[in-house]
């Protein structure tokens, strides 16, 4: 049931977007030298996101801002840029950010900073500003101020300072039990598989029901994803999960290779530390099964790329890019598989309502090393309303993708998928007699597959499909890739403005 607009849009997120938005100027507020309520705050976030998609911290007044800012963790995301520059999202790959005029510039910065809060704290050190410490790879960083001046000094700087953000501030449901529980990850897995979802290929394993509209088997008579490695980036993969562990290499799956990392930090400062690689949602598990999981032997479901290499990044607790910590280890997960040659897709199966200038320095980092970043347009839940593309999904440099039901002459979305125009592709991966009945896949640590739905099943499993085209075409662009799926999906020649180029054929795609 959609209600209203309600107690928030946590949304959560498979991705999808909105970035083309007629933002929302901030109402003026009396500024008495006291930050805003957080019911003020709240209140126009909210309506902001409903009416424009996506709230960007670029839109409101220095005040409304610095408030955000007193009222979560007083840290700032802030993107720099030596004077002079111009198009900088373009080439910020190039750049070098320890040379002398990055340096100078970072410095400066952060001089400034340092002397708005000695004003009110004469004993803070350079290092007490840097929680998340220096930028390493890109001109990004986040800094604590509490000085309100400050914050006006450098929004008046827009020739070095690019974005401006609050990094931690999030509606109620975005950081509640319920939202937390809710959010993509496991919590009464749904493990009462219908029989009629599946069919038993060999030499042992369930192919998923929703794989058979973008007729995937028919792909796999030319590729199943050899020689490409896909990354995804999510809440990590389980270590309890053979099939992406011991069992990844097994029955028709062999050769490849399985790698996990972590960005995720917990804490600040000296107990600041780096987060296992090991899955403790469910959710980043469940996506790298759409995507990559083996054709195994022992009765569980296999990916849509089941000899493709696979390489899982543990950037967030859940999908919710939210904190300050998830926010930097997207960025880090983007550099990190920016910089893998071998890398040729990542899936993106989290976002936020949240336009995150952090999160798009590494979406640029990443796309101008060619790489395909598919992005979910956004799953709500029971407690949200609001149904646009969310962030990252919303911007040019991905791929947006929804899920829809199986009535596909009359497309409809899945009960809690967002769609809007800055959708690519769709998936089929629920049933339209049953909204319960979703696309199968992996669990945390079991051999019986689980209903997975939402955006986020369609991105990974179009991630898959992505692979395919490359792994069959191994020297083709981005570009080539994208225009593969585009020409060979049910709504081409004419983009719909909801459901974009409509359902893949990945039979088609794969030879195109």
């Amino acid at each position: 049931m959609r209600n209203p607009l309600a107690l928030s849009l946590l949304v959560l997120f498979l991705i999808v977007g909105c970035a083309k938005e007629d933002i929302t100027k901030s109402p003026t507020f009396q500024n008495s030298g006291d930050p805003l309520s957080k019911a003020e705050l709240n209140d126009f976030i909210e309506n902001s996101i409903e009416r424009n998609g996506t709230f960007h911290w670029s839109s409101v007044d220095d005040h409304f801002l610095w408030s955000a800012a007193m009222q979560s963790d007083s840290l700032f995301a802030i993107g720099y840029q030596t004077r002079g520059t111009d198009d900088l999202n373009s080439k910020i790959h190039q750049i070098n950010i320890e040379s002398t005029a990055w340096v100078e510039i970072r410095e400066e910065i952060l001089n400034i900073i340092l002397e708005g809060e000695q004003k009110i704290d004469p004993t803070i050190t350079m290092e007490d500003l840097l929680p998340h410490g220096l930028p390493k790879v890109l001109p990004s960083m986040a800094v604590r101020i509490s000085n309100f001046e400050t914050v006006e000094r450098l929004r008046m700087m827009p020739e070095v300072i690019r974005y401006f953000e609050s990094m931690s501030y999030s509606l109620p449901s975005m950081v509640s039990s319920q939202g937390r529980s809710s959010s993509g990850c496991d919590g009464d897995p749904d493990y009462n598989i219908n029989s009629g979802d599946f069919t038993t290929i060999t030499p042992n394993v369930k192919r998923s029901w929703h794989m058979t509209s973008s007729d995937v088997q028919g792909a796999w008579g030319t590729t199943t994803g050899d020689g490409v490695t896909i990354c995804v980036i999510d809440s990590g993969a389980s270590d309890d999960q053979e099939n992406l562990g011991s069992q990844f290499n097994s029955g028709d799956s062999q050769g490849r290779t399985v790698e996990k990392y972590s960005t995720h930090y917990s804490g600040w400062w000296w107990w600041r530390s780096l987060d296992s690689p090991h899955d403790q949602c469910g959710h980043g598990t469940s996506m790298c099964g759409l995507a990559a999981a083996p054709r195994g032997t022992d009765g569980n479901a296999l990916g849509v790329a089941y000899n493709s290499d696979l390489i899982s990044i543990r950037a967030v607790e859940d999908v919710v890019i939210n904190t300050s910590d998830e926010k930097e280890g997207v960025k880090d997960a983007l550099i990190l598989a920016g910089n893998r040659t071998d890398v040729k897709v990542i899936s993106m199966s989290i976002g936020t309502p949240f336009w995150s200038g952090t999160v798009a320095d590494g979406i640029y980092y990443a796309y101008n090393n060619g790489k395909m970043i598919v992005a979910a347009a956004g799953t709500s839940f029971s407690w949200t309303s609001w149904y646009g593309v969310i962030f990252p999904a919303n911007m040019s440099q991905t791929v947006a993708v929804t899920g829809v039901k199986d009535n596909t002459e009359n497309m409809d979305r899945c009960e809690t998928c967002h769609d809007g125009p800055e959708v690519d592709f769709v998936m089929v991966m629920e049933r339209s007699s049953d909204d319960n009945r979703h696309a199968i896949g992996l669990a945390l640590d079991t051999n019986q597959p689980k209903y997975i739905g939402g955006s986020s099943a369609a991105t990974a499993s179009v991630a898959g499909i992505a692979t395919l085209v490359f792994s069959n075409n191994p020297g083709a662009s981005r570009a080539d890739v994208y225009n593969a799926m585009k020409v060979n999906s049910s709504f081409y020649p004419s983009k719909d403005n909801n459901f974009g180029w409509g359902i893949i054929d990945a039979a088609d795609a794969v030879v195109e």
